[in-house]
């Protein structure tokens, strides 16, 4: 449950970042409408994306994919992050997958929250959005602000619920303070526990679920890496800590470890991670991507994986060892 919004969610969740082909080096529109579907027959229907994930075509995708059945999937996707203006805060330079660069600014004042909302229906085929979220903090606009539009958003019945992505606990804590906050979407994997400390018991004890992103670590959770591995051009991985070749070689060791609990099950080391990851205390749904749909039925498989006590302590003890290089 997306906290007291009475949304029902899977454990495991379509993530359709990859899909949108930025920062992955591209994508493939048929396989990607094919894997969303997927994921749906298998029980997986609750699907998050956002309008910056492929500048709108990963929306686009699932508007397609959904076509005929918005009733039976729960849409999630986000604001805050815009392309097309140079207001807010700047972010990042980057790429679209035509190669052309583009800036990237933190925005989420009033009027940008209402206009990216009715851009995102648009793009989605739908006249609502199950879960709205704030992308990323706006340090130029206060928190208080893009909440009431949110709640303005929910009058008008664009949304049916609000969220916040990587908000850290005190302005999480801010944001509840002011507007009824459902969920946040926070990044949390075997490999980043850091919301344990603070983001968990915070949101545990006023009731906002927590939707981890990136549970299998971009991919390299599902041990068919090794070290020097070559990315497809605009795949932001290639620079990623976690898949830095003496990272890569640590992580898959304490892969080797858990394996053998992965084949007592019988089940893949990826639904294994996925497991373990909505078992943890506090956590509602795993946000798992997928580009094809074996992927999606893999995950979507996931769901079933029972854990007790004596295997999560297992995999607890093996990560404990576990130290990578910074």
């Amino acid at each position: 449950m997306l906290g007291t919004s009475g949304i029902k969610v899977p454990v495991v969740t379509f993530g359709a970042w990859a899909i949108g082909g930025w920062m992955w080096g591209g994508t493939d529109a048929l396989r990607s409408i094919e894997a969303i579907r997927a994921s749906v027959s298998n029980g997986i229907t609750a699907i998050d994306t956002a309008a910056v994930y492929g500048f709108g075509l990963s929306e686009q995708l699932i508007g397609e994919a959904v076509s005929g059945m918005r009733h039976k999937v729960q849409i999630f996707t986000k604001c805050g992050l815009r392309w097309d203006s140079a207001d807010g805060t700047f972010y990042f330079e980057t790429t679209d997958n035509n190669g052309k660069k583009i800036r990237l600014y933190k925005y989420a004042a009033r009027e940008s929250v209402m206009y990216e909302c009715e851009l995102s229906l648009k793009r989605l085929k739908t006249d609502y959005i199950d879960l709205y979220q704030v992308h990323w903090p706006d340090t130029k606009t206060p928190v208080e602000e893009t909440m009431e539009a949110f709640e303005r958003l929910k009058e008008k019945g664009m949304i049916r619920a609000a969220g916040v992505s990587n908000f850290p606990a005190d302005l999480t804590a801010r944001a509840a303070d002011c507007a009824v906050i459902a969920s946040n979407q926070a990044p949390y994997s075997m490999l980043r526990r850091e919301i344990e400390n603070d983001l968990i018991p915070l949101c545990i004890n006023r009731n906002i679920a927590i939707l981890a992103y990136s549970p299998l670590q971009r991919g390299i959770l599902t041990r068919k890496f090794t070290p020097g591995h070559t990315f497809a051009e605009g795949d932001s991985r290639s620079v990623s800590h976690f898949y830095k070749p003496e990272n890569v070689e640590k992580i898959n060791a304490f892969l080797d470890k858990i394996i053998p609990i992965a084949a007592q099950k019988n089940i893949t080391l990826s639904q294994l991670v996925l497991a373990w990851t909505f078992h943890q205390p506090g956590i509602t749904t795993a946000i798992a991507g997928a580009r094809d749909a074996r992927q999606a039925i893999e995950n979507a498989a996931a769901a079933n994986v029972s854990l007790d006590e004596t295997v999560i302590k297992m995999i607890s003890t093996a990560l404990d060892e576990l130290r990578l290089a910074e």
